[in-house]
């Protein structure tokens, strides 16, 4: 890749400071005797220069930004600079929980519709329900003010602790209330549903993997066991990873004492295996787990554990492939760097990370896009194998490095483009937009209030609602293919779910006519 020359000495100034930082957050001793690196010298007086003679005005910290965001996408696809103004955001993710008053927003003409009220946040414990429009937040106005998502946000987020009187207007009884509350932490859950699916068979979705997921696992396995549960439908589709830690409890709690559960290779070939230890939650019960191409990770550590240790059964299609490992460091003001600074390999010493030394970082993401193009999703026989990555499992069956895991047993994608578009609009934030709109115009029609009632019994008005559906989108210009009104009403009816009642009833309904789930439940015996 060409470079001008200095653009190439910026990136070698700029990664010599990188490095420097790094090695001073370890203890590095030329800091501790006043040494700076010749390098750092030269970047600090490009700075100066640059800030104090060049001929034009020049704002030096974006400069260095960029440069900087510039010297991490010539790494590796999962080395990330992240500015102070994403890391909150990013840190809460991980962290698991947000400090706020815990709603969910659509703007609707100007105002704030609540599309839904998050479990365990103060607006629940204070009585928000979704389709309340809040007018006002202590003494500021935030309705036909134009305000950004930003700017609403910051006015109702704040520390715990903190008080926020909202002036709230309810389509529902045509009432104007006021909630004195007090914001808080409001959980968000890793792990999204658990329940009994059938008989004695238990379910387990994990979106993630952050600080809280491994007590959240504890937990619902705990709740799943004291209902006799013997079978788990361990659920890590879509899953991007995250810490890597809650991942190797996790895969502790199902493998018995001494097995090995993942490998990390430093970058100075250093390497530290982890072994599961005694008393796992749940070591004897088959495992079934669920992953697609968007499995990746944190998900692929698990999955290449239980896969390695011939412990349970890999079910879906060929993850992700991503085996490195990331470091999330300081560059100071407030941006970091997540850094790749180690590999990771499963048990049987595989490494399942893609190629991409010879991609762009687009072209790489793009890959599981092409899986479509060269007929993998279709047809497993269309996965690439490269035979030199060839690796045993103690009970003799053949696993490959190289890219990603191939699940025991593999579910084709035989939809055309078409269909898979449809498919995902009937997942998206399209669907769920429509439904508030949709419940919210007819607010005295649609009075869902009965949980158990709503799941158990079919959706009512089907009609009704695939003919607002249609004019919505054609209102709209959405493209969308209507064939398949059946998943429409599904998807409608989980999105009704998950703004009324909670995310648990939302994925037990689209769990209903899963494919992966009849697969598991297949291969048990018991569909």
């Amino acid at each position: 890749m060409k470079r001008n020359t200095i653009f190439l000495f910026l990136i070698v100034l700029l990664s010599s400071a990188i490095g420097y930082l790094y090695g001073s957050l370890k203890g590095n001793n030329n800091l501790q005797t006043g040494f700076v690196h010749p390098s750092i010298q030269k970047l600090n007086r490009l700075i100066t220069y640059l800030s104090e003679d060049y001929v034009d005005k020049i704002n030096t910290d974006s400069l260095v930004s960029s440069v900087i965001s510039d010297i991490v996408d010539e790494l590796d696809p999962h080395s990330v600079y992240i500015p102070a103004i994403q890391r909150q955001a990013i840190s809460e993710n991980m962290q698991g929980n947000f400090e706020g008053i815990g709603v969910q927003f659509f703007m609707q003409k100007d105002t704030i519709a609540v599309v839904r009220v998050l479990d365990g946040g103060p607006s629940k414990k204070a009585g928000l329900i979704s389709g309340d429009r809040i007018l006002m937040a202590d003494q500021d106005t935030l309705y036909s003010k134009q305000k950004t998502n930003d700017e609403i946000i910051s006015k109702l987020k704040g520390p715990s602790g903190t008080a926020v009187s909202l002036k709230v207007f309810r389509k529902k009884t045509d009432s104007i209330y006021t909630f004195n509350l007090k914001r808080g932490p409001v959980p968000l859950p890793s792990i999204s549903s658990s329940y009994i699916l059938k008989e004695k068979i238990g379910y387990l979705k994990i979106n993630r993997f952050s600080q809280t997921t491994y007590t959240e696992f504890e937990a619902a396995m705990r709740k799943l066991l004291e209902q006799e549960m013997e079978h788990l439908i361990l659920d890590l589709r879509g899953n991007p990873g995250g810490y890597l830690l809650p991942a190797k409890q996790i895969a502790d709690d199902f493998l018995s004492s001494g097995k090995p559960i993942v490998i990390v290779e430093a970058n100075n070939g250093r390497r530290e295996r982890t072994v599961a230890s005694s008393n796992g939650i749940f070591e004897k019960g088959s495992l079934y787990v669920l992953v697609d191409e968007n499995s990746a990770s944190a998900s692929e550590v698990i999955a290449g554990a239980i896969q390695d240790n011939d412990r349970g059964w890999i079910i879906g299609r060929r993850t992700f492939g991503k085996g490195l490992v990331q470091q999330q460091m300081p560059l100071g003001e407030g941006d970091q760097i997540r850094l790749t600074t180690a590999r990771y390999f499963t048990p049987t010493g595989r490494s399942i990370q893609r190629p991409y030394d010879l991609s762009t970082k687009s072209e790489y993401y793009a890959e599981v896009q092409q899986r479509f193009e060269t007929g993998e999703m279709e047809n497993s026989s269309n996965i690439p194998v490269n035979d030199s990555l060839e690796f045993m499992t103690p009970s003799g069956r053949k696993v490959y490095g190289g890219g990603g895991i191939t699940p025991d047993f593999y579910l084709n994608n035989e939809n055309t483009p078409e269909e898979e578009w449809n498919s995902f609009i009937m997942r998206s934030n399209l669907v769920d937009r429509f439904v508030f709109l949709e419940l919210d115009k007819n607010i005295k029609k649609y009075n869902f209030d009965n949980a158990p009632k709503f799941f158990n019994e079919e959706l009512p008005y089907k009609e009704d609602f695939v003919k607002a559906f249609k004019d919505y989108c054609l209102a709209n210009n959405y493209p969308v293919d209507f064939k398949d009104e059946e998943s429409l009403l599904v998807s409608i009816k989980a999105y009704i779910a998950l703004q009324l009642f909670d995310e648990n009833m939302f994925t037990r309904i689209v769990n209903k006519e899963d494919l992966f789930i009849k697969k598991a439940l297949d291969e048990m015996g018991l569909d």
